[in-house]
């Protein structure tokens, strides 16, 4: 029986992707295990540590597991890991068994945490793959949608009430700033976090020898898994995996803050926008007329996940001597999570952004419903020139206050103010009141954001 949403039979997919509980779930671990133990051989038989015999030997018994032509015992090695407390034990010695007369030479020189490390990292190596992958196709969708929408208005709204006018293609290259910069750092974390892990017991490859030599095979090792050599053994050194884990937790930050705007602009009294329509999708048990914005509740529920993990991750930083004992045990937990929970928020915006329902007539709605309040400013700046700032804030603040207590048109109550109409004029005044004519370098800053793509 599952316990948790992202390996439940009913939540799983709404949460977290198949592909990445492929990546992060039993399977994978034990088989990133056996392909380091398996590359380890390798490396060592090529430079006369072990046979070169007894290498091929244990390659082909990982291959032979890695393709399904033979099987570990899991119940058996659940039984040896309960009572070890790590399942490298119990997996080297049915590796070994498969390798026949070589498996004496498998794990040679090396320690628990070496391989079970180097799994961990091959298993980033292949999340932050598929991660790039949905994150490449989510900002896609924004780019499309700001290019689409480059020009068409909306309120902008700073605590909850209308500010300035914005364009909601403006507003979609903001959120696509965001994910632009994740992008960068997934990109500048990878050769920090994709290192080999392969120290022996207290990271000094003592077993090995004090000679260079061991330092060749730690090298010769990173090659054969297509890793990072590390300058010195990191197994104590956790802020790779924090550092990871960091920036999946900002990712689904800035994915729930655009969740959180489509929520809102969703709302019954907003309607400016709304997730893909699917029937049934979003449906009240009571009330037929609902149609919840379920993406963007997981979303937001993955956000508040992740930050939590990345909290978790930082105590496993914090780690004593040279093999921790217990905090490396909450990246067991934290890491395949959050890469889980990462997927699934990408999943869901990728969806929810391709096919979002964007209704413009709307959104000029809202933006004249103050009847021109919201381009006050506007009126203030033209204004300035004539009066100065300070008197022509006034004379404005005066005039959107007759507006609200009468409502009327602020164009109108402005044309009936001498003190305004005099110097504007009212071909002026009406060119100041139109939001469209107040939108800055919003246009021009999604220019700069689509610039190459």
């Amino acid at each position: 029986m599952a316990i948790g949403a992202l390996n439940s039979e009913i939540f799983a997919d709404m949460f977290g992707t198949r592909a990445m509980r492929e990546a992060f779930g039993d399977d994978a671990l034990l088989m990133r295990c056996v392909e380091a133990e398996a590359a380890l051989a390798r490396a060592q038989g090529r430079l006369g540590i072990i046979p070169a015999e007894a290498a091929d030997a244990i390659t082909h018994a990982a291959n032979s597991l890695a393709v399904g032509r033979e099987a570990l015992d899991l119940a058996r090695l659940k039984k040896e890991t309960e009572t070890v407390g790590y399942p490298i034990l119990p997996l080297v010695r049915q590796l070994a068994g498969l390798a026949g007369a070589a498996g004496r030479y498998v794990h040679w020189g090396a320690t628990t945490q070496d391989i079970m490390d180097t799994a961990a990292v091959l298993q980033i190596r292949a999340g932050l793959a598929l991660i790039d992958e949905d994150l490449t196709a989510v900002r896609n969708h924004l780019a499309e949608l700001a290019r689409k929408f480059r020009e068409t208005p909306m309120a902008g709204r700073t605590h909850l009430q209308h500010a300035l006018p914005v364009t909601f293609g403006y507003k979609a290259a903001v959120w696509l700033y965001a994910l632009d910069r994740h992008a960068d750092r997934l990109r500048e974390l990878r050769p920090r976090v994709l290192m080999v892990q392969f120290g022996g017991a207290a990271g000094t490859l003592a077993s090995l020898g004090k000679d260079e030599k061991a330092l060749q095979i730690r090298a010769e090792l990173a090659h054969e898994l297509r890793l990072g050599d590390p300058a010195i053994t990191w197994h104590v050194v956790r802020d790779g995996v924090a550092e990871t884990v960091q920036v999946l937790a900002l990712l689904a930050g800035s994915l729930g803050k655009i969740a959180y705007d489509v929520m809102l602009m969703s709302a019954t009294e907003f309607g400016e926008a709304a997730e893909p329509f699917e029937q049934g999708r979003g449906s009240s048990s009571t009330m037929p007329q609902k149609r919840n914005p379920i993406s963007c509740e997981l979303i937001l529920a993955a956000a508040k996940v992740l930050r939590q993990h990345a909290g978790l991750v930082l105590d496993a930083v914090v780690s004593d001597f040279e093999r921790a004992t217990g905090p490396w045990h909450v990246e067991w937990a934290a890491l395949p999570e959050a890469f889980g929970y990462a997927a699934g928020a990408l999943n869901q915006a990728r969806f929810m952004l391709g096919g979002l329902i964007v209704d413009a007539g709307r959104m000029a709605k809202n933006l004249a419903m103050t009847h021109g309040l919201i381009v006050a400013e506007a009126v203030m700046m033209g204004l300035a020139p004539h009066t100065g700032r300070n008197e022509a804030h006034d004379l404005v603040y005066d005039a959107c206050r007759a507006a609200l207590e009468t409502d009327r048109a602020l164009l109108d109550v402005l044309l009936e103010t001498p003190a305004v109409a005099g110097p504007l004029g009212p071909d002026k005044l009406r060119a100041l009141t139109d939001p469209a004519n107040y939108l800055g370098a919003a246009p021009a800053m999604v220019d700069r954001m689509l610039a190459g793509r």
